[in-house]
């Protein structure tokens, strides 16, 4: 069942893409540039990594960050972008199971917040920060199917 959180704002560095829906696979394989990034760099990653869907726009594609959450701000570098997460109001929901079942309960998400009368951090396709969390590690967790991913939407204030 999905909960209304306060989450504190959070900085980040990513990868950044537009990508369509059957690429999203392989824009995940890019996750090794941003922890390769962050060794370099003497960075210990501060949680989870996720996916920060700037724009959803399934005719002219998705803009995608794969990104680490960092304990201080970083600065940009070539393919390395860096941000803070908002802080603020978020919808919350995690899913246990493969990551293909994330469709269902993100129109499940969608659909709760409407029948509640939220509103979400969003213009349009335009989103203010809406996340995909992913708290398996493949290593450690090689079955997809017992993964748990946290959907984590902002609110508007």
């Amino acid at each position: 069942m999905p909960e209304i959180v306060e989450r504190d704002e959070q900085p980040y560095v990513a990868v950044k893409a537009t990508v369509r829906m059957t690429e999203i696979g392989a824009f995940a394989e890019r996750g090794d540039e941003v922890f390769d990034w962050l060794a370099q760099r003497g960075v210990e990653p501060a949680g989870a990594v996720f996916f920060k869907y700037d724009v959803v726009d399934m005719e002219a594609g998705l803009v995608i960050e794969l990104g680490v959450p960092v304990a201080e701000a970083q600065q940009a570098d070539g393919e390395i972008v860096a941000g803070v997460l908002p802080a603020g109001r978020y919808a919350r929901v995690t899913h246990h199971g493969h990551p293909d079942g994330l469709l269902q309960v993100t129109g499940d998400l969608l659909a709760w917040a409407e029948q509640e009368g939220l509103q979400w951090d969003a213009d349009g396709n335009n989103w203010g920060c809406r996340l995909e969390v992913y708290h398996s590690d493949p290593d450690e967790v090689p079955d997809l199917n017992d993964w748990d991913t946290e959907l984590l939407f902002r609110l508007k204030d």
